[in-house]
């Protein structure tokens, strides 16, 4: 499986994007900003963890704060974790990997991710068998190649409540199953060694103490439980949807004509709600999606200045560019196409 030659189209655009930088007189990585945004993301973090743990005595109290750390917790993934693992976060590699490593600290696996997301889902977005996004065994119907049980005709409505469970099973199942079975998507997958064994491990464990031993210290094991899948269900549900946003649409491309690499990534993926700072600061550039996957090396900070060049550049070489305009017509597209895909081959 191979993409075709570039017609001119990715080339253009590289032009294109590097003028607007330079004339930005910003660097591509390492800006001031990013490193105030991460500062307000992890105080964020620690207020409400802190907060959380030694402050709230009541259920009223504990429940805001939960969904306060929840937001904050995927709010770092998006912005610190995602540009580090990307190496758009700093010019400096050492960086890029500890901003990717907070990944470790929050529960998941920042070996796993990188391998997961940076080198299947970008080099092969939405191609079914090798993208691991859009493969969840039997339980949904993500790609029209894939076969459609009699269940998936509900999966529209059933599908919501199962993405507050993905944190959950990504922290206390999905990593560890991956690295003891060497296997991803039925793919080989390589396990950690030295100092990435040391991180995967070190990582869980300083996740596990942070989120039941020293909550247990000082609260009953169903409080601590009970907020555990509160946060979790809120780290899933906005990480779920915002990713399912960009990909899981009638709009994106599926299927295996590839076309070029460049093509495929504008078609595969979909904008939504380019004109809302506030979404566009949270998210860390993930409604712009469509000039993630062209240039992930980029930092998220300049997605939304690069977004009106690359449309028009796609405009003139006949590549289809989508953008939804609000986060509910977002919302809408994928709860259309959960449907469609459940209801039909």
């Amino acid at each position: 499986m191979s993409y075709g030659p570039d017609t001119g189209f990715h080339e253009e655009l590289r032009t294109r994007v590097r003028r607007h930088l330079e004339a930005t007189g910003q660097p591509a990585q390492g800006l001031p900003a990013m490193y105030a945004k991460t500062a307000v993301l992890f105080l964020w973090l620690a207020a409400s963890y802190l907060l959380l743990v030694f402050a709230a005595e009541t259920a009223w109290q504990a429940l805001p704060l939960a969904v306060s750390l929840g937001l904050a917790v995927a709010g770092i993934g998006f912005n610190v974790m995602h540009d580090g693992s990307h190496g758009s976060y700093s010019p400096r590699p050492a960086v890029n990997r500890l901003m990717a490593r907070a990944l470790d600290l929050l529960g998941g696996s920042s070996f796993v991710w990188q391998r997961k997301h940076n080198v299947l889902h970008h080099t092969w977005p939405n191609v079914e068998g090798v993208d691991d996004d859009i493969d969840t065994g039997s339980l949904a119907r993500l790609s029209p190649g894939q076969p459609r049980r009699l269940y998936h005709r509900f999966q529209h409505l059933y599908m919501w409540p199962l993405y507050c469970c993905l944190a959950v099973k990504w922290q206390l199942h999905d990593d560890f199953a991956t690295v003891v079975r060497g296997r991803m998507s039925g793919r080989p997958f390589p396990r950690p060694r030295g100092s990435e064994l040391l991180v995967f491990v070190g990582g869980k464990l300083a996740f596990f103490g942070l989120a039941f031993g020293l909550p247990l210290l000082l609260h009953p094991v169903w409080s601590v439980v009970g907020t555990y899948l509160l946060v979790s269900a809120v780290v899933g549900l906005t990480l779920s949807v915002v990713f399912q946003l960009a990909h899981c649409v009638p709009e994106a491309e599926t299927g295996p004509d590839l076309g070029s690499w460049a093509a495929r990534q504008v078609q595969s993926s979909v904008d939504f709600a380019r004109d809302s700072r506030l979404l566009n600061w949270y998210v860390g550039g993930l409604n712009l999606q469509i000039e993630h996957h062209l240039f992930p090396q980029v930092s998220h900070l300049h997605y939304a200045g690069m977004a009106p060049l690359v449309e028009a550049t796609c405009q003139e070489y006949g590549v289809r560019y989508t953008a939804h305009p609000t986060l509910r017509s977002a919302i809408a597209a994928h709860f259309r196409q959960l449907r469609a895909l459940g209801r039909s081959d």
